[in-house]
């Protein structure tokens, strides 16, 4: 079910790789992945994420929600960036499963906590921190519960955005009370970044 892939880099503080392998001895913060069947991190909206996620600055204090977390990728990051703790929600059981195993793998399991199911079941609390990389017209549909569970001031990092839902997304978090921060658009996708006013 693991196939292997080769240690790659992304921005300038993160390092991914299969578990297994020997951990170079340099500054960056490595991210032992195992790929499963949800990928390990290639995909150019979790490389853009990856690289605004290292611009920001942690206290210890933030609560992260990932939603469609798959691998857990952007929690783990986070989580290994400073912030306090996580909450994981996919669909998928297959996907929650992996998340668990890669947080374990990553140190981070005991500040993580993982649903399998909807934003609907999820506790609600204030987030300081948003994520989700899944595709646009899902943000639309969860658009009204991901800004009513951020925090004041909260950040809402949304990828998987295809180009054609790019300003659909931006108009309605915008309309709900969010500023736009970032708008960065890839070669197929774009990722937005967003802060609750």
């Amino acid at each position: 079910m693991n196939e292997n892939y080769q240690p790659f880099l992304i921005g300038n503080r993160f390092r991914i790789q299969p578990p297994g392998e020997p951990i170079p001895d340099d500054t960056r913060m490595t991210l032992l992945m195992e790929r499963g069947a949800f990928g390990s991190g290639e995909h150019e909206t979790t490389d853009s994420c990856l690289k605004l996620l290292e611009e920001m600055h942690f206290t210890g204090r933030e609560r992260v929600l990932d939603l469609g977390s798959g691998t857990g990728i952007l929690a783990i990051a986070t989580l290994q960036l400073g912030a306090g703790r996580a909450s994981c929600v996919d669909i998928e059981e297959a996907a929650v499963e992996n998340c668990r195993i890669n947080c374990t793998l990553n140190n981070v399991g005991d500040k993580t906590e993982h649903l399998c199911g909807t934003l609907e079941q999820l506790e609600a609390k204030p987030f300081d921190l948003l994520l989700a990389n899944i595709y646009g017209d899902i943000l639309l549909d969860v658009a009204e519960k991901m800004v009513g569970l951020a925090a004041p001031g909260a950040q809402l990092l949304l990828s998987g955005i295809l180009w054609e839902y790019n300003f659909a997304v931006r108009q309605k978090y915008q309309r709900l009370g969010c500023t736009l921060v970032k708008n960065q658009m890839l070669s197929e996708f774009s990722t937005v970044l967003l802060r609750k006013t």
